[in-house]
């Protein structure tokens, strides 16, 4: 029977249940803190970019961060928001200063949405002002105002403390990942140089900028020293490396655009042309970008965002009377760049001699890539290998951050991924037994062998992430051995040759229950030991027990638990001070008394456990 559709049906949300029930077209997914765009850390930008934005106005030069379990403290140094106006910024939608451009000229947040979304995604929101003498301090809950104490005479500098409590009723378990929100810190910094943030106790400030954040995250040998180009409103860092593919770091008045944008596509472009005609030659975009590690930084005025969490920039124009982005760092990269290379002869000539090998090595595999193309169309037309989804990282959906690959090996776990997975966002790679070792290998083999190149197809990185097409790419094996080993192949295909989809957060493992532990009013599925013991108490009289030996033999039904909304996933990390080349050479490369040793140690860790 068909609902009545009458004014009845007609309803209008408040801001704060808009958000609740919305949270996607604010803070892009909720997730729970394992992922570097999950909504917790969202929540923790919105606020640091208010506070940052205070810095670039000239205005508190210190930042204080303390993250406590589930408790996030900022105080900075600012102005303060206005006393009179400080429930409106925090609980009414569409206001605040930024649309001011005097004030707020080149700001991150235009829109005034960020700090309502904390707030209303907050268990406990609290902001205090401190502004001429004064403070004024409210408390919300969920959004509702639970407190709204008058000003009073105050002592403290001028500025906002805001501390919050991500709702749990929203993200469930969460738990913030140290080194993610410490990526964040470093960012705002190398974004602001002479900006002090503090997190928890520890001062972050760089003096450099973009050439502290690129000598702070290469871990491949440098060809050349970095190149560090500064202008009105734009800052560039480059070099390359010996590592496969480009790796960008982009960013539009300090937010970090991980997705890139106008921005990034112009300067690729720029980076082309001005070398092209540096050396009087017409050499392949791909020879001259392949292992490019770049920072790029500008400011504009009005940024246009596709997507409210501002990972992908839209603007065509610096602002409402300057120039194209396209003509703005066209122009500064001729000018700036091109003079650096007539400087310094000795860079141009190893930067030419790797643009030579590059093009050496693409024209051997050439007619490799064309065959491998064609057998990856065909395969992709008769769906061999991959269960597609209907909606993809590369598209603007509002679902686009779920977007998820699955990468299993075997039938029977595939299967029962396929069954139970949401078809809307998540995909699946069925593999064929285990996948080659690929340490010490050329990109060649990416296309020689069939598994890899459907694997590449299927992920569309084969020039770069900028395309691709699931935001989590989810290795999806049994807790066994062999298992362990698919995983640890899987790995080492990534970082071998596309290791900006691990340091750009992309790749998980799929954790799995080990354990189903059941009475006849309640299951548990745990994840440990620990979580079984736990589980045997709580339910008493003889529970049945039943150890999962590997995926196939979960049922869908089961599955479907695992792979939802409470889906849990261990992201694979590196750590700035990680070198790809030595973690490979150690643990694929070839056996040594240090690798024998390392393994011992930790099977003994293991039995004393």
């Amino acid at each position: 029977m068909t609902a009545a559709y009458t004014e009845e049906s007609i309803r209008t949300l408040d801001w704060r249940e808009h958000i609740r029930r919305r949270p996607g077209m604010y803070i892009g997914k909720l997730g729970d803190g394992s992922s570097t765009d999950d909504g917790i850390y969202v929540l923790l930008k919105e606020v640091l970019d208010n506070s940052v934005d205070e810095y670039m106005m000239g205005f508190g030069n210190t930042i204080e961060l303390t993250i406590q379990d589930r408790m996030v403290q900022v105080r900075d140094y600012g102005r303060g928001i206005p006393l009179g106006k400080l429930a409106d910024v925090v609980s009414r939608m569409n206001t605040g200063a930024k649309y001011d451009s005097k004030v707020f000229k080149k700001s991150v947040g235009l829109n005034g949405v960020g700090i309502k979304a904390v707030n209303a995604l907050s268990s406990k929101f609290v902001i205090q002002s401190f502004r001429e003498g004064k403070v004024k301090s409210l408390e919300y809950a969920e959004g509702i105002l639970i407190a709204d104490l008058p000003s009073v005479p105050s002592s403290q500098p001028n500025g906002t403390l805001v501390i919050f409590y991500p709702d749990d009723k929203m993200f469930g378990h969460f738990h913030f990942i140290n080194e993610y929100v410490e990526s964040m810190v470093r960012n705002y910094t190398y974004l602001n140089s002479g900006l002090t943030i503090i997190y928890n106790g520890k001062p972050y400030i760089s003096r450099n900028g973009l050439l502290d954040l690129l000598a702070e995250n290469i871990s491949t040998d440098i060809l050349y020293p970095v190149i560090h180009l500064k202008g009105s409103d734009i800052e560039i860092a480059m070099t390359h490396g010996n590592q496969y593919g480009e790796d960008y770091y982009t960013f539009v008045n300090g937010q970090h655009t991980v997705q890139g944008g106008t921005h990034l596509n112009a300067f690729r472009e720029a980076i082309v042309k001005t070398i092209r005609e540096f050396y009087r030659k017409d050499f392949d975009a791909s020879d001259i970008r392949s292992s490019i590690i770049a920072a790029l930084s500008i400011k504009i005025e009005e940024p246009v965002f596709e997507s409210q969490t501002k990972t992908k920039l839209g603007s065509r124009d610096m602002g409402p009377e300057g120039p194209s982005v396209n003509k703005f760092i066209n122009d500064f990269v001729k000018e700036q760049l091109d003079n650096f290379l007539h400087r310094n002869p000795s860079t141009a000539d190893i930067l030419l001699k790797k643009i030579l090998e590059s093009e050496k090595e693409r024209k051997a595999i050439s007619s490799i890539q064309k065959l491998a193309r064609e057998r990856a169309k065909k395969a992709s037309l008769h769906n061999r290998k991959l269960r597609d989804c209907k909606i993809h990282y590369n598209s603007d959906d509002e679902r686009r951050l779920e977007t998820t690959l699955f990468i299993t090996e075997g039938d029977s776990a595939s299967g029962s991924i396929t069954k139970s997975r949401d078809v809307a966002v998540q995909a699946v790679f069925s593999l064929k037994g285990k996948p080659l070792n690929t340490f010490g290998l050329t990109k060649k083999i990416v296309y020689e062998n069939e598994e890899f190149n459907l694997l590449q197809a299927a992920l569309n990185i084969e020039d770069g992430l900028e395309n691709l097409r699931y935001n989590q790419v989810v290795i999806a094996t049994d807790a066994d051995v062999d298992g362990m080993h698919i995983r640890l192949l899987l790995i080492t295909f990534f970082l071998q040759f596309f290791p900006e989809l691990v340091r750009k957060g992309h790749l998980y493992i799929l954790q799995t229950p080990l354990f189903r532990v059941r009475n006849k009013q309640k299951t548990i599925y745990c994840y440990s030991e620990t979580e079984k013991e736990a589980a045997i108490r709580e339910l008493g009289s003889n529970p049945e027990i039943t150890r999962f030996k590997g995926l196939g033999e979960i049922s869908p039904d089961e599955f479907r638990h695992f792979i939802g909304k409470d889906i849990r996933l261990e992201p694979v990390r590196l750590t700035r001070d990680d070198s790809i080349t030595e973690l490979l050479d150690f643990y694929m490369g070839k056996n040594t008394p240090e690798r024998q040793k390392f393994i011992i140690e930790n099977l003994r860790v293991d039995e004393e456990v």
